[in-house]
């Protein structure tokens, strides 16, 4: 069974970071594309980012292009998202996401985690 379980939410002020993390398990870590993305109240599930099998490739979202930077550990079977300069918009769920596509987007991914709740204050 594929488990993607996300932890690293909070709360943060406005400008600071956060260090989200997606560990998984019962997949091939190594064999499948990764992605984060997000989902604010009331608006659609979004793309933040995305990294290629072996890290060779990365992919932001205009929005976090310069602020997050996404990384994998294969070894580890873990992916992470390290988020700087937070802004108030960009409080919501973020979501950890597998793919066997060779570049990730919402609807694409085969497998999604439960969420990790962000929240940026002003």
């Amino acid at each position: 069974q594929v488990q993607l379980v996300e932890s690293g939410g909070g709360l943060v002020q406005a400008g600071g970071s956060l260090r989200l993390s997606c560990a998984a398990s019962g997949l091939t870590f190594s064999w499948y594309t990764m992605g984060w993305f997000r989902q604010a109240p009331g608006k659609e599930r979004e793309f933040v980012a995305g990294i290629s099998r072996i890290a060779g490739n990365t992919y932001y979202a205009d929005s976090v292009k310069g602020r997050f930077t996404i990384a994998r550990s294969n070894a580890k079977s873990s992916l992470y998202l390290q988020m700087n300069t937070l802004k108030p918009d960009d409080t919501a769920v973020y979501y950890c996401a597998a793919s066997v596509a060779t570049i990730p987007g919402p609807g694409n991914m085969d497998y999604w985690g439960k969420g990790t709740l962000v929240t940026v204050s002003s």
